[in-house]
């Protein structure tokens, strides 16, 4: 059985001596190193959209490799492509390190400077258990990315545009649809969804920035359980604690949360920081909401051209939402996506905040109207970035959104079959 081995090696002098180790093993398929984290993560992904079986059995983490920590990378890597076997390259071979490597998911350790016996057995370790694993999940097993799921980061062009409330709302509409959901605030200076939601809770993000190793029970005593059942993760009380959430703390964060939900939305705010940009550059969907006027729609533009400076994120793969839409307004979708050169959503959400301003101004805006048009177009965003379960997106005739239904939420069926009828 030929076995294919992807080193993720940051050092030059340290790949060459891997890839020439382990060009000696019987059966073994190198691949060309990747240099750091995220080329890691990327190539992965980028294997899985393809197929199951075009994923390497074996990857090889270097200890120093960067920007993201190796326990990190191998936590991230064993939770998202659970079909693949990681061993850590490491200096430090103490019981505390094999024990920690072990609980973030790596299936062996071999430690430097490398020796052929003990690479080659941890390596065909590695592999039978890949093979076992991918023999378990069948030969036409659909993509893997490891259990939760999908991470939606929403972002303002500016203040005010109503980043916050899209936020919110695809996250009550993807719980309404019977999904696990969180929603956190890396808004963290200025973060509002406390407000918007009516809570008063002592934890936050701030809390989980120091923790290495963010097990079941620290992420539980974080995270605040709604009403609604959405889990949420608030921004600090204190804005200065906001500095606290590094981009290393919110990848740790996002994995945490994406690992134990099937669906994360975060709102970033309007601000750039390093850790929501962190968070941008993992999510599988990027929207940024605008308004249908000349400062926003500049403010969007300076926003992707940023993010692309950055490489956060490409202009190409961040969806536009357009707010507060008027037909007598100027500035239509088509002319946001040539301005942004994003996509622009299929939705475009209505100019009526009255319908807003009492939840608002009361802090219950999970309490909107169900025939409130601002709702039923945020719902349907929803729906168009696949946030909702497919039972509820799709209902059968004659048995129109049982799972929203027994959300109690008709407004968004409504809105739902009219679609149907376009």
């Amino acid at each position: 059985m030929t076995t294919r081995i992807l080193p993720a090696v940051g050092d030059p002098d340290a790949a060459r001596s891997v890839t020439t180790l382990i060009g000696q093993l019987p059966d073994a398929e190198p691949a060309l190193p990747v240099t750091d984290s995220t080329q890691l993560v990327d190539t992965l992904a980028r294997l899985a959209a393809a197929s199951l079986d075009e994923l390497p059995e074996v990857v090889l983490v270097h200890e120093r490799i960067g920007p993201v920590p190796a326990l990190e990378l191998v936590r991230e890597v064993a939770l998202r492509f659970p079909a693949v076997g990681v061993v850590l390259i490491t200096a430090d071979a103490s019981p505390v390190l094999f024990s920690a490597a072990m609980d973030s998911g790596a299936r062996g350790l071999v430690t430097l400077p490398l020796g052929y016996e003990e690479l080659a057995s941890r390596v065909q370790a590695a592999a039978q258990w890949s093979v076992g694993v991918r023999r378990h999940l069948g030969a036409g097993a659909d993509q893997v990315t490891g259990p939760g799921g999908t991470v939606v980061t929403v972002s303002g062009a500016k203040g005010g545009v109503g980043a916050t409330v899209t936020a919110v709302h695809l996250a009550l509409a993807a719980r309404a649809s019977g999904r696990t959901v969180a929603l956190v605030d890396m808004d963290l200076q200025s973060g509002d969804i406390a407000s918007y939601l009516d809570v008063q809770f002592r934890r936050s993000a701030a809390d989980l920035a120091t923790i290495a190793d963010i097990s079941p029970r620290v992420l539980q005593d974080a995270v605040y359980v709604h009403e609604t059942g959405l889990s949420l993760l608030l921004a600090p009380a204190e804005g200065e604690r906001g500095e606290e959430v590094t981009d290393r703390a919110a990848r740790q964060i996002v994995s945490a949360l994406r690992g134990r939900h099937e669906v994360v939305v975060v709102d970033c705010g309007s601000q750039l920081t390093s850790a929501n940009a962190a968070a941008i550059e993992m999510a599988d969907t990027a929207v940024l909401v605008t308004t249908p006027d000349v400062v926003a729609v500049r403010a969007a533009k300076r926003t992707v051209r940023m993010w692309e400076r950055l490489q956060v994120r490409k202009a190409e793969e961040t969806v536009t939402l357009v707010n507060r839409h008027h037909r007598s307004t100027e500035i239509q979708p088509p002319l946001v996506q040539k301005i942004t050169g994003t996509r622009v959503a299929g939705t475009a959400v209505p100019a009526h905040f009255k319908e807003l301003q009492t939840v608002v101004d009361a802090g219950r805006l999970h309490e909107l109207d169900a025939k409130s048009t601002v709702k039923q177009a945020l719902w349907a965003l929803a729906g168009e970035l696949g946030l909702v379960q497919a039972p509820a997106a799709a209902p059968a005739a004659g048995e129109p959104g049982k799972q929203l239904a027994r959300a109690g939420d008709r407004g968004s069926l409504g809105l739902r079959r009219r679609a149907g009828g376009r």
